[in-house]
């Protein structure tokens, strides 16, 4: 496994709103537009896509830290990642700094391309609508 997928993100929107777009399910269920189940506890369980990912949380610091043990269904047995979210204010509203950890090798392309496409830009688009 190489070093961890490290992608920064800007959001138009306080750390409290980027925060409860990724962890509030009916929120979340709109920009995936997928089922999406989510505890908002430590601990608590999350499966989103149908089901193509899931996990727990690990860490939850509302409006600052997410920490998810997480996996992609079809990945061999046992095999979860590590994803750390740090929410800060910007200028501009929200910088998100996030680091995902042990993506092995053959999947690490898809993994970041798939951020962009499924969290990050649509949640934009979101928190842009919500303004």
């Amino acid at each position: 496994m190489s070093k961890p997928i490290h992608q920064d993100i800007s959001f138009d929107a306080t750390p409290d709103q980027v925060y409860a777009a990724y962890m509030n399910p009916a929120q979340r269920a709109e920009y995936t537009e997928g089922e999406t189940e989510i505890s908002t506890d430590e601990g608590g369980a999350f499966s989103c896509h149908g089901g193509q990912i899931v996990g727990r949380n690990i860490e939850l610091i509302p409006g600052k830290r997410i920490v998810q043990a997480w996996r992609v269904s079809g990945w061999p047995e046992g095999l979860y990642t590590t994803v750390h979210f740090e929410l800060s204010a910007s200028e501009s509203g929200t910088q998100l700094a996030m680091d995902h950890y042990g993506v092995p090798d053959e999947f690490e392309e898809h993994i970041a391309g798939g951020w962009h496409a499924r969290y990050w830009d649509p949640m934009r688009k979101f928190l842009a609508a919500k303004a």
